[in-house]
């Protein structure tokens, strides 16, 4: 069964919330996992794309969009179901992907916006009550 780990950001901001998919995505990577990135359209999956080559100085993360034939430890996918299970799931969209149980994690990351705090509610119930293991993480400043 899929764990759902909330990482709940400190700041207003919800320009904070990709800066920190990549923060998680690094991570990720360096422990060995194949990422995916969850998006809403070519435009966010662009900026994505953009912010995991600049969100660090000294950062490399190997990178593709999903639909190129070859696989990346990290691929943003900006619609289509994935063919392929990845280990960590990172949603930035603003629905749960309907296939996100083909992953052994999902990540949802939270900010104190009162938009990201409703949803992330939400969201919360919705697996609570489906029986997903839930795991919250306060993300000091």
């Amino acid at each position: 069964m899929t764990r759902i780990d909330f990482y709940v950001l400190p700041s207003e901001n919800q320009d904070e919330i990709p800066i920190f998919a990549c923060r998680l995505a690094e991570k990720a990577f360096r422990n060995g996992l194949h990422v995916l990135i969850a998006v809403d359209g070519e435009q966010q999956a662009q900026q994505l794309d953009e912010l995991l080559w600049t969100f660090r100085e000294d950062s490399f993360l190997p990178h593709a969009p999903q639909n190129l034939d070859q696989q990346a430890a990290i691929e943003i996918n900006s619609g289509e179901d994935p063919a392929q299970h990845h280990g960590l799931l990172i949603n930035l969209r603003g629905e749960i992907p309907t296939w996100f149980s083909q992953f052994d994690r999902l990540a949802e990351i939270v900010c104190q916006h009162p938009d990201s705090l409703a949803r992330s509610r939400t969201r919360y119930s919705h697996f609570r009550d489906r029986g997903y293991p839930l795991q919250s993480h306060k993300i000091p400043n």
